[in-house]
């Protein structure tokens, strides 16, 4: 396996903006340093979850069956578009109340589900991955192995970007202006909502 070719394949694609970067950092600037770190380790367990499952045939079951896809597509844009919801909802309540309400616990599952549901993540196992494999077939092992170096790759990255994004925290003190900030995040997920219903299986 070409293992150089595919981690620099990956920090290619993982710097390209995408729904992960946005909502990363989206969430540390109206949620708080915490917050943005709950998300990464729940991103990265889902990045990690996907290698497993396309090595199990979940993604090769998605190719085969449309229906299934759709409904993953489906699934993930709902999400969102109640995240964006409640984000809105919630735009104009204190940083202090959102934390009580469990706001790290809620950006762990977050950031989980988003990649499990994500239909652009199983298209990279499907159609990337293997012209890295070196004619290997795509077995758990080696699955593992490719997603421990994807995970970790966006890892750093997505490290990085809540650092930036917990820096703009501390400076959106005034009310007016984090309600704002929260409602302009509040439709980044709407776009992101929106990237899942456009996912093309390819």
């Amino acid at each position: 396996m070409n293992l150089l070719g595919f981690a620099l394949a990956v920090l290619l694609i993982e710097l390209t903006p995408g729904p992960n970067m946005a909502w990363l950092a989206g969430l540390a600037a109206t949620e708080g340093r915490r917050a943005g770190l709950a998300a990464v380790w729940g991103v990265a367990l889902g990045l990690l979850a996907n290698g497993l499952l396309a090595a199990l045939g979940l993604a090769a079951l998605l190719q085969a069956a449309p229906q299934l896809w759709t409904a993953l597509r489906l699934a993930g844009a709902a999400m969102m578009l109640w995240l964006a919801i409640d984000t809105w909802r919630g735009a104009g309540l204190p940083v202090a109340t959102a934390a009580q309400g469990g706001i790290q616990r809620r950006a762990f599952l977050t950031g989980a589900f988003i990649n499990l549901l994500n239909p652009k993540a199983y298209v990279f196992f499907m159609v990337i991955a293997p012209q890295f494999m070196g004619g290997h077939m795509l077995s758990l092992r080696n699955a593992f192995l490719l997603a421990s170096i994807s995970t970790g790759i966006a890892t750093l990255i997505h490290l990085g970007i809540v650092a930036a994004g917990a820096g703009a925290h501390r400076l959106l003190g005034d009310k007016a202006r984090m309600r704002t900030v929260r409602r302009l995040f509040a439709l980044v997920m709407l776009a992101v909502a929106a990237s899942f219903l456009l996912a093309d299986l390819g």
